[in-house]
């Protein structure tokens, strides 16, 4: 069991190292090349950034939460375009359904429903963010996350700096990641089914837990248990919508102010399972 568990443990990090190298890169071209011009430009558009964020997170794979988590822990992109991709990314549940040979009407209307809550989600955050600080603007926080991971990243060349940044989060995945898949490994993937199949308002419940999990296993048991008629269409998309693989984990890294990123975590957890709860409630079936 323990070499499967070490085999898809390198392979889901493999999957996410040039998400992670690119994020990197593009992130040590705005600090070098652009500066303070970039965030002027960000200002003026970043009202929109949970709409691209929203359409990019539909995208299989854990890749682009943790492109977001890095790009927010460096203040690049607002904390409603984070919370839009996060919300609206599905990890693995595209390649079941398709391998499953799932409607693709009903592939639609699902990540259709995702992506308006992330949408909506993010939107509504960053208006309120607004409304609140008016004229304040953040700073930019390369430096500091620079800083964080001793990387020493104006000592050379963008890709050098971008590869040290890379490898020191790829490697903290992966051990993470070693630890998470051993657990359920031990615990097994019947006693999560057990957690997260219930009622209309249990279901939802235990399922965003489950979501939480970072780790790609966490969106598998989800799909599959709504595969086999265990999860109603709301459990499955509230754990789904409160799972952003290793996005939240790698935010936990990445992003010093821990009440913040604890807080996140809980609106995730909230609107994930309010969003099933009303699902629910509604009897919509995809």
């Amino acid at each position: 069991m323990i070499q499967d568990i070490i085999l898809d443990t390198l392979i889901d990090g493999i999957k996410l190292f040039p998400f992670l190298f690119i994020t990197y890169l593009a992130m040590e071209y705005v600090e070098h090349k652009t500066g303070n011009k970039t965030w002027e430009i960000m200002q003026k558009s970043g009202k929109w950034g949970p709409v691209i964020g929203g359409v990019l997170g539909i995208v299989p794979q854990c890749g682009f939460s943790t492109a977001a988590s890095n790009l927010y822990a460096g203040r690049i992109i607002t904390l409603g375009t984070l919370y839009a991709v996060f919300l609206s990314t599905s990890d693995e549940m595209l390649p079941i359904f398709i391998s499953s040979q799932v409607p693709l009407t009903a592939i639609a209307r699902i990540l259709t429903v995702k992506v308006i809550i992330g949408i909506g989600m993010g939107l509504l955050v960053d208006f309120i963010i607004r409304r609140k600080r008016g004229n304040c603007k953040e700073k930019l926080k390369i430096d500091h996350l620079c800083n964080h991971q001793h990387c020493h990243c104006q000592e050379g060349n963008i890709f050098k700096s971008a590869l040290s940044h890379t490898l020191q989060i790829f490697l903290f995945i992966i051990l993470f990641s070693f630890f998470i898949n051993l657990f359920i490994g031990v615990v097994g993937e019947d006693k999560l089914a057990a957690l997260v199949s219930g009622k209309m308002f249990l279901g939802p419940l235990a399922a965003g837990l489950v979501g939480l999990i970072p780790n790609c296993a966490s969106s598998v048991v989800l799909t599959q248990l709504y595969l086999e008629g265990v999860l109603g269409a709301g459990s499955m998309l509230a754990g789904l919508l409160a799972g952003s693989g290793v996005g939240l984990l790698v935010l936990y890294k990445v992003n010093d102010d821990l009440k913040e990123n604890i807080k996140i975590t809980l609106f995730l957890y909230t609107a994930g399972v309010v969003s099933g709860i009303l699902i629910e409630m509604s009897g919509l079936v995809f």
